[in-house]
């Protein structure tokens, strides 16, 4: 299965609280509070984020956090990157990936085409837009298709 750590999930959720108050500073208690996560869970995921440059953290009896720019300006695969390292799906989609097989493999050129392709889609979804959910299929607009049937 390939999915993100737990940690991603939650700076995301942490992420988005901070995204939906614009200019507030929010303490991490207040953002465990607003997330529904737990305080240390909190405190563990803003370290990376304010080390990637994505909240600044501001000391003081009004301290807390903020986005260090704004939400629109933010994309998924920031945040991906800033709590799990360069995307990789595999060892060999890595620039520097230390595959045994690299040499010989078939799968070498394919893996990092795909590694870009994931890349390219978490790189075109903002934060800003994470705060949205997405239209279902069930709530478009419904198209009529003209549907021709040949006569035999």
């Amino acid at each position: 299965m390939l999915r993100v750590t737990k940690l991603t999930d939650y700076a995301t959720v942490v992420l988005t609280v901070l995204a939906a108050r614009p200019g507030e500073i929010l303490s991490a208690t207040d953002l465990a509070d607003h997330s529904g996560l737990e305080s240390p869970t909190v405190s563990k995921v803003l370290k990376p984020l304010a080390q990637a440059g994505l909240v600044e953290g501001l000391r003081g009896v009004h301290g807390g956090y903020r986005l260090s720019r704004a939400a629109a300006d933010i994309s998924l695969i920031e945040i991906v990157e800033a709590m799990e390292g360069p995307l990789a799906m595999t060892e060999c989609s890595q620039a520097d990936g230390h595959c045994g097989i690299a040499h010989q493999c078939g799968a070498r050129a394919n893996w990092r085409l795909i590694n870009d392709v994931v890349a390219d889609a978490l790189r075109g979804v903002t934060l800003a837009q994470m705060l949205h959910p997405p239209v279902s299929p069930d709530d478009a607009p419904r198209r009529s298709i003209a549907v021709r049937v040949a006569s035999s």
